[in-house]
């Protein structure tokens, strides 16, 4: 039976042992070799850690990185086999990797993982389970707006692009998961003031400095706030980019048109006929919802809804289907804190 996300499903998953942070790096990925050597060198108090499926690892406080061999949108399940190895519970994942886009365009970005518009028959092609979503980890927004600014520090703007991307790919997890990659060709995959940048994101992100972490959701404290969840636009979500910008926004998944897939029923103005609008729209829609939920237990996820990406009859049938569920709409003033 496929398992449903739930906050008591994760917490009996984490009530017991030590909790960490694990960095997941690739030799395979010139963009993750090099943010994960500047990051190791940035912060002297690393050690060797032991072996995790003969991949070498390191630690300090309560942060692990990982070195794998391979490319790794394909590695499920790295939470539990860290776990199963170390005795160490995983409380989120972050991946370094490198972009790729038809336009070559320099960029840095952060996104959330998933292939949430798949038939639960379908084999991923770039990893991951059909038609489910990992927990988006709270510090994208945070963490995206640090990147924007240390790329402004670091002269990395204008050449460089900084951006969300909407949730893609693999790997699976069941941890909070986010990617923060160099894009968008092997010139700047290699670039060691890319590489910088991003390694200084994960020292000031993590608090490895001996400043404050950036991202750190807690039930507690947050409690009531709101969550945006995006629905529309293309690949880099440049409107909930627009808002996630300001500060104090927290982003959960961003599901852009090509992760909505309806099919034109041919007659959507009346609402009876919404529910007869096919495709696995309606699918990704929950499954995102119930994932950024699990991920920021007693915030309210609110979706921001890119309208003007929509045809009329998609983006009428998504706000019937929204409204059926009781998920919140928001404008985009209401999201900050």
């Amino acid at each position: 039976m496929e398992k449903s996300w739930t906050f008591w499903s994760c917490l009996e998953r984490i009530t017991d042992g030590a909790m960490v942070s694990l960095l997941v790096a690739s030799k395979a990925d010139p963009a993750s070799v090099g943010p994960a050597s500047a990051l190791l060198s940035l912060c002297s108090s690393w050690s060797r850690g032991p072996e995790v499926d003969y991949n070498p690892t390191y630690k300090t406080g309560n942060v692990r990185m990982i070195q794998l061999q391979e490319h790794m949108v394909h590695e499920d399940f790295l939470e539990q086999r860290w776990e199963s190895q170390t005795g160490e519970k995983v409380s989120e994942i972050i991946f370094m990797s490198k972009h790729g886009a038809a336009s070559n365009r320099p960029a840095l970005t952060v996104h959330p993982i998933g292939v949430p518009h798949l038939m639960k028959h379908e084999n991923p092609p770039a990893g991951g389970r059909a038609g489910r979503v990992s927990p988006p980890n709270p510090r994208i927004g945070p963490w995206f707006r640090l990147l924007k600014s240390l790329s402004a520090t670091n002269k990395l703007l204008p050449e460089f692009e900084v951006t969300l991307e909407a949730t893609h790919h693999g790997p699976w997890t069941e941890s909070p998961a986010m990617f923060v990659e160099i894009g968008s060709t092997e010139e700047y995959w290699m670039r060691e003031d890319a590489a910088a940048t991003i390694a200084s994101v994960f020292l000031k992100g993590l608090g490895l400095d001996g400043g404050q972490a950036y991202g750190c959701w807690s039930e507690e404290e947050h409690r009531g706030q709101k969550v945006l969840l995006g629905l529309g636009g293309g690949h880099y979500a440049p409107r909930h980019g627009d808002i996630a910008q300001k500060e104090g926004v927290w982003v959960g998944h961003l599901l852009s048109g090509y992760s909505l897939l309806m099919t034109d029923p041919g007659s959507s103005s009346n609402l009876k006929d919404y529910d007869k609008v096919g495709g696995t729209w309606k699918e990704a829609i929950l499954e995102a919802v119930a994932a950024t939920k699990l991920a920021f237990p007693g915030g309210e996820v609110v979706v921001h809804l890119d309208g003007k990406s929509f045809k009329a009859w998609q983006r009428n049938a998504i706000t019937w289907f929204l409204d059926k569920e009781n998920i919140k709409v928001g404008k985009p003033g209401d999201f900050t804190s």
